[in-house]
């Protein structure tokens, strides 16, 4: 995240409306709005790529994705609060009948599985609260998957009974990523199409 757009905190409602009206996206934290930085071409391409190939896999099946410009609401609203998260996952998917904040239908809140690109900005908070966030208020939830921009690794969490996360990690181009929430699987290989790693990165199991 950025810095704050402003310092005085604001409202859930002033956030969207003025969000709506904005050129530039913004995401929201308990009161205050971040710049969303701009995105590297390593970044901007592998988000192409996973949501290219989930639209691919998903074709004819009750699930869709979703683009990087849909916002998730993570927090119970109520008129006038400022307790919540508003954020734009790089790809979202959601199962079933999508479930929107108000008739503008730009505001999801029932995502089944969410992706993070990570970037050296993002990163802590991509990991720490933004995760608490979704895994905490998004009952919907069932599979949070982290990228790496550095070296081709893929990790994943899913929910388990009890409130539990079970994490596992894919490393290496040869290596597959298994996402049993919506019935797709996702190759390294495919997800990293373009990009160049030096040899001593990362490699798949000899």
């Amino acid at each position: 995240m950025g810095l704050p757009q402003t310092n005085p905190a604001y409202s859930l409602d002033d956030y969207l409306a003025q969000e709506r009206e904005e050129e530039f996206r913004h995401e929201y934290l308990d009161g205050q709005a971040y710049a969303m930085a701009g995105e590297t071409l390593e970044h901007s391409t592998i988000c192409a790529n996973i949501g290219g190939e989930l639209h691919a896999q998903l074709k004819g099946k009750p699930c869709r994705t979703l683009s990087p410009n849909m916002k998730v609401l993570s927090g119970k609203y109520s008129p006038g609060q400022t307790k919540g998260l508003f954020s734009y996952p790089d790809a979202s998917v959601v199962c079933g009948e999508p479930k929107f904040h108000d008739e503008r239908r730009d505001v999801l809140l029932n995502p089944t599985l969410i992706v993070e690109v990570l970037s050296p900005g993002t990163e802590l908070f991509d990991r720490g609260e933004k995760f608490h966030r979704y895994r905490t208020c998004l009952e919907s939830l069932q599979d949070y998957v982290l990228v790496s921009t550095d070296a081709p690794m893929v990790e994943l969490f899913q929910r388990q009974a009890g409130g539990f996360w079970l994490y596992s990690a894919a490393t290496g181009l040869d290596a597959r990523v298994a996402l049993p929430s919506i019935a797709c699987e996702l190759s390294l290989a495919d997800i990293y199409e373009r990009l160049e790693f030096a040899s001593e990165e990362m490699s798949g199991p000899a």
